[in-house]
């Protein structure tokens, strides 16, 4: 009990520890739920010559990315609209729980239905990729806001994992492919262990955001810190980590500060959302737009 209330007091009253403990293991699992953001969504991309052959009618990829980016989309506007009162900790959990059984569940049905293609095998992987929309919606809007709280190294790190989520899938799938090139049914197995593999590691993110980021003194320190500032979006993270703040003295710290509109926020930042909204719309017309069912003649073939 006295050690709790140690805890509490030494991290609320608001200066900055000379020595801030587990700065680089945050920034590993940081890096490493970065990774876990993008690896599930990746993973469907990345294994579209499996999924092209096991529905050559349907143009898979294309459809896809279309179920994908309007759940994405509307969920994080709405979210976007009600961040201020939803609980960080439940939203971010939700988000990779839901990564984990999205993966295993695309493993599953592919073991159901022994690779055999059909249109009610299609209709449940557009389900799971709608799925991945949600999941990604909820965790990666919530991450950054979660990290935007602490040291710019925590977002850096979760960024660069984002981006590390391609060239490691990418990698992954060139093995997975590798191994089972000359197999019977080997592009079936090859997907199959690329899942079994992306399973294993979200369920790793669960893990590391549940018991192991929020116990670190140096994220326990940025989130009283932000609950001290006004936060509410923070208490569940505090009570993970074994710090017990006052409800009160946050609701009265949170009338002092006046906090901006969404509204507010977006036309001092205009600049930035143009660029960001041109950014996403050439992205997202290279790949997996015109990527993602590329018909021309290469001569690597399907690699």
């Amino acid at each position: 009990m006295e050690a709790a209330i140690s805890t509490t007091t030494r991290y609320e009253k608001g200066s900055t520890p000379t020595k801030l403990e587990g700065k680089f293991t945050a920034m590993v699992v940081c890096w490493l739920l970065g990774i876990g953001c993008a690896f599930s969504w990746n993973s469907m991309l990345t294994i579209e010559d499996y999924y092209v052959h096991l529905f050559p009618k349907y143009h898979s990829m294309r459809v896809l990315t279309l179920v994908y980016q309007p759940f994405a989309l509307g969920t994080l506007a709405i979210l976007t609209y009600h961040e201020a009162n939803i609980n960080t900790r439940k939203r971010n959990l939700f988000g990779y729980i839901l990564f984990f059984f999205s993966t295993l569940v695309v493993l599953l049905l592919d073991l159901a239905t022994s690779g055999k293609g059909g249109m009610g095998s299609f209709i449940c992987v557009c389900v799971i990729s709608a799925a991945f929309g949600l999941a990604d919606a909820y965790v990666q809007g919530g991450m950054v806001g979660d990290l935007s709280f602490m040291l710019p190294e925590f977002i850096q790190s979760f960024l660069a994992g984002l981006s590390a989520s391609g060239a490691l899938t990418s990698t992954l799938r060139l093995f997975t492919k590798g191994v089972f090139d000359n197999s019977q049914n080997g592009l079936r197995k090859g997907a199959l262990l690329f899942f079994t593999l992306c399973t294993i590691f979200e369920l790793l993110c669960v893990l590391l955001y549940a018991f192991v980021f929020p116990k670190l003194p140096i994220v326990k320190y940025y989130r009283s810190k932000a609950a001290s500032e006004g936060s509410k979006t923070v208490s569940a993270d505090l009570v993970a980590g074994g710090i017990y703040s006052h409800s009160g003295e946050i609701e009265s710290t949170s009338k002092k500060l006046e906090r901006l509109s969404n509204k507010e926020l977006l036309l001092e930042n205009t600049d930035y959302a143009i660029d960001m909204l041109l950014i996403y719309l050439l992205t997202l017309s290279i790949f997996p737009g015109f990527l993602s069912e590329d018909t021309g003649s290469h001569s690597l073939g399907s690699w």
